[in-house]
């Protein structure tokens, strides 16, 4: 085994009893012969857990005693993996699907290129769709894009990588740090990746490797708006300075305006959810 990196392959898991079986049966039908999976639930009510441990008995387990959210729940696996002197942790959504190769190709990628610190696979949504392929940060309107077209065939760099597919060399945690446990839901990607790239290592997107997104989160949309929302604020918080820090605050409050107007108008469903996500940052920003 010592020519195949040691691979930890974590899946936080969630209340995902409609989909973490699919996952993890997908994981161990991967052909690559070095890796082990560490299931971190964070206090599942819907017998998730249970049903995973019935039928994945090769997983490692940890429960959390309570609903921690994704950085803290994550770095709880991290620091699990890197105790057991992982080479590489992947962290991987509880919704997803992967194939065989999809790992092969990965470290493909990444012998190729040393600096390579963050990968992602391409992120298929179930209809076949392009999901996932790069990203970009619009720093002047404080939003994140998906990409959703192959660049090209060869492995491509990127601003950020998606948290659902997160496949990172252990030297980044160590010299990076963990997940900013700041953000609950959303944006600790954005973040962890921006990190990483301040401290040298390049973010690849690698076309060769493919998963699917089931992306449960859209059953929940209010509170996926609400966690967007304040989360994305507090990222731009955190990572703006200069010139660019004096105009978010404009920008901010010209976004609170027209939130005041959609609720006035009866325009957006998901008004209120937005309302109160800046009512909290207003609150966390004090």
């Amino acid at each position: 085994m010592s020519k195949y990196p040691k691979i930890f392959i974590l899946v936080l898991n969630y209340n995902g009893a409609a989909c973490i079986g699919a996952c993890l049966n997908s994981i161990f039908k991967i052909n690559y012969p070095n890796f082990e999976v560490v299931v971190v639930d964070n206090a599942s009510t819907d017998g998730s857990l249970e049903l995973a441990r019935r039928q994945f008995s090769r997983c490692h387990f940890i429960k959390n005693e309570s609903n921690i959210g994704f950085s803290a729940g994550n770095n709880v696996g991290i620091k699990f993996a890197l105790e057991r002197m992982a080479d590489w942790i992947l962290l991987l959504n509880q919704d997803t699907l992967v194939f065989e190769n999809f790992l092969d190709k990965l470290l493909e990628a990444a012998h190729d290129d040393p600096q390579a610190g963050i990968l992602s696979p391409v992120i298929m949504s179930d209809s076949k769709k392009i999901w996932f392929s790069g990203g970009k940060i619009d720093w002047w309107k404080m939003r994140t894009t998906h990409l959703r077209y192959i660049k090209r065939t060869l492995p491509y760099e990127t601003e950020f990588i998606s948290g659902c597919a997160m496949f990172i060399r252990s030297n980044v945690f160590r010299q990076t740090g963990l997940l900013d446990e700041d953000f609950f839901l959303y944006w600790e990607d954005a973040d962890f990746s921006f990190r990483a790239k301040k401290d040298g290592f390049s973010l690849l997107v690698v076309p060769e490797s493919r998963i699917i997104h089931l992306e449960k989160s859209e059953e929940k949309k209010e509170s996926k708006v609400y966690w967007l929302v304040i989360s994305g604020l507090m990222f731009f918080q955190k990572n703006s300075s200069g010139l660019l820090r004096w105009w978010l605050k404009i920008y901010y409050q010209l976004r609170k305006i027209k939130n005041w107007r959609d609720i006035k108008n009866g325009k957006n469903q998901l008004a209120l959810a937005v309302k109160r996500a800046y009512d909290d940052f207003d609150k966390y920003a004090k």
